[in-house]
């Protein structure tokens, strides 16, 4: 994994919001480390990103807390951090690809409406993050094979995308785009 004190801060701080339930706080979190993901392509990084964007999804829909199984996915996921935290502070990285793997299975370990909902945050979770690797300059190949999602997710995605950022543009008049063109050839 690239940059570990960078990520043990990073799961630190997604503790302590956790326990406020900062859901804005743990997203900002997690897009600090898409760009370190994007330059190296560590698959840790990648792991990291999505979890703690899936986090901050499920904290931010206090909803969740009132289905069942919701104690027991907490539960598993507060002591995945922990034991994130512990063995990024003992630089044992066995230990942490495996506390990462059963966070990333969590979901596997719960059951009812609170598994398909939060399976459908994670899907989502890994879409949104491979549209920002994609958008740091990664092919749309590597990108999806990266994150696990097909090439036609990911350009599906991306397209909506650009299509919501779009059509939140405001256009010039006429005069101002003269102006602008006139500007440009002096």
């Amino acid at each position: 994994m690239q940059e570990k004190e960078n990520v043990l801060r990073i799961f630190q701080e997604t503790k302590k919001a956790i326990e406020t339930g900062d859901a804005i706080k743990i997203k900002h979190l997690s897009d600090q480390t898409i760009n370190t993901a994007s330059l190296t392509q560590d698959p840790d990084n990648i792991t990291v990103a999505v979890l703690i964007y899936s986090l901050s999804k499920v904290i931010g829909r206090p909803g969740y807390k009132n289905l069942s199984g919701w104690n027991n996915f907490y539960k598993i996921y507060i002591t995945g951090l922990n034991n994130v935290i512990n063995a990024l502070e003992k630089k044992d990285d066995n230990s942490l690809n495996k506390n990462l793997e059963n966070m990333r299975n969590a979901i596997n370990k719960v059951s009812g409406k609170i598994k398909q909902y939060i399976q459908d945050v994670f899907r989502k979770a890994s879409l949104n993050k491979a549209s920002k690797i994609y958008d740091h300059g990664l092919s749309m190949e590597k990108t999806a094979k990266l994150l696990g999602v097909s090439l036609f997710e990911l350009a599906s995605y991306t397209g909506q995308k650009e299509m919501t950022t779009s059509s939140q543009t405001q256009t010039l008049d006429i005069k101002s785009r003269i102006n602008l063109a006139m500007e440009m050839f002096t």
